[in-house]
């Protein structure tokens, strides 16, 4: 029998106070409002395309602008996801995928290792999406790389409209954790020659 394997985190700071619970061997169902609008859409695909049950209430400094609230949602998830792996036995560790979104096209790899890391190479080709500041995208996938502990390479091979590769950089990395993540049949420990991750 297999342990559930979910978290649920609160993050309140002077900038964000925010509630969020993960399951990480779910089926895409979702419950999202961070009140930014694009990030709720780019969060429900995540939970759709990574397979995971997706809780997330966000109140933010908005006022301000959207940069504490996505960061901080991405601090949270990244911590939801490192919580659920624990030890990390059995898992795959390694995940990634090319993706295509019409004109664009996006690699993300992910590795569980331990280890932080984030490379993202990946221009936008507009400031804003909307209301919302593309360049936070960035920052997102930054606040979950640090908190999940995971080495994170995201990728834009071309593309041209910048909702597509926003979109296609969310369903690419949802894809890559969701491989990652899965219990590997024939992996018996912690899938790493120190034996710990």
């Amino acid at each position: 029998m297999t342990l559930e394997r979910t978290s649920a985190i609160t993050r309140k700071t002077a900038e964000t106070d925010i509630t969020l619970k993960l399951r990480l061997d779910g089926s895409g169902q979702n419950k999202i409002q961070t009140g930014v609008g694009f990030l709720d859409h780019m969060l429900v695909l995540l939970a759709k395309h990574a397979l995971i049950d997706l809780e997330i209430l966000a109140v933010g400094d908005l006022q301000v602008d959207a940069h504490h609230t996505t960061e901080d949602v991405g601090i949270c998830l990244g911590q939801a996801i490192r919580e659920c792996l624990g030890d990390k036995i059995g898992i795959r560790r390694y995940g990634h995928m090319v993706l295509p979104m019409e004109e664009t096209l996006v690699t993300s790899a992910i590795d569980f290792s331990g280890r932080p890391y984030l490379v993202f190479k990946a221009e936008m080709p507009a400031a804003k999406i909307g209301e919302f500041d593309s360049e936070l995208v960035e920052d997102f996938w930054q606040g979950f790389a640090a908190n999940a502990m995971c080495n994170l390479h995201i990728l834009l091979h071309h593309g041209r409209n910048t909702h597509h590769i926003a979109e296609a950089i969310f369903k690419a990395t949802a894809r890559a954790i969701r491989v990652a993540c899965e219990i590997d049949p024939r992996q018996t420990g912690v899938p790493s020659s120190k034996g710990v991750l």
